[in-house]
């Protein structure tokens, strides 16, 4: 069952055409990764899916679950089933970790017309969660993201991703920061939350991630398109060639 189906989509920023006829589409179930050089469009086709503003959609059509995503606004994407963890997340002074996962998760459950949680079963589902990723209860008194290091960052997004349990994970650049704990540790978060109802889309420049992580299809993406497709070892090639074959091909 396709689950986000990306079709010619054309993408700019002021007058710098980044995205050019990408195409993709992520059934039910699989992981897909997308490697490409500095300047492809990677990142870019993150923000273009979660609905940043300055990004100008010129072009072409996104479906996540048969809904068009690019006539919504972010915070409604969110709740259709999207999820974004950010390459570089951002830093809320003043809100705990707990305030902040207590809200997303009834703001969450509320677009699902589920009841709210509070109380003791909150606490215990968060603090389950947070187990699973290494996540102590101290960090979750703090304030979201202040202080933390680049692996707290990123197991933080990884709880939040958890916890909402959303269709389409879209995970920008995640190793970046990352030492080889902790990328031990977000690999195997990302890797059990795996299933055959959720789609994922992981953009790195390296093989390393992919280790942890084991896509089903990559894709390098060149110029703001997707240029080749295949498996896992189409990932192992970049990381022993480069992508100066995909350039010169470009």
């Amino acid at each position: 069952m396709s689950l986000l189906k990306i079709e010619d989509l054309y993408a700019s920023i002021g007058d710098e055409k980044i995205l050019n006829g990408l195409s993709l589409e992520i059934n039910a179930g699989e992981t897909h990764a997308i490697m490409g050089p500095n300047g492809s469009g990677k990142s870019t086709l993150s923000y273009v899916l979660s609905g940043r503003e300055d990004y100008d959609v010129t072009k072409g059509s996104v479906l996540l679950d048969k809904k068009e995503l690019l006539d919504i606004e972010a915070d409604e994407r969110s709740k259709l089933g999207l999820f974004l963890a950010f390459q570089y997340p951002i830093e809320l002074p003043g809100v705990t970790g707990m305030t902040f996962l207590r809200t997303i998760i009834n703001s969450s459950r509320i677009a699902k017309n589920l009841p709210e949680l509070e109380g003791i079963e909150l606490v215990k589902l968060i603090r389950k969660k947070a187990a699973e990723l290494e996540i102590s209860q101290d960090m979750l008194k703090r304030f979201v993201n202040v202080g933390f290091s680049g692996g707290e960052k990123k197991r933080f997004e990884i709880l939040q991703m958890a916890l909402l349990d959303p269709k389409i994970a879209v995970l920008d650049e995640t190793d970046s920061g990352l030492d080889v704990d902790a990328l031990r540790i977000v690999g195997k978060g990302v890797t059990n939350l795996k299933s055959k109802d959720r789609g994922m889309l992981v953009i790195t420049h390296y093989q390393r991630l992919l280790d942890h992580i084991i896509p089903d299809f990559v894709h390098i993406m060149v110029k703001g398109k997707i240029i080749q497709s295949g498996g896992p070892d189409l990932a192992k090639l970049v990381e022993k060639e480069g992508y100066k074959s995909f350039l010169n091909g470009n």
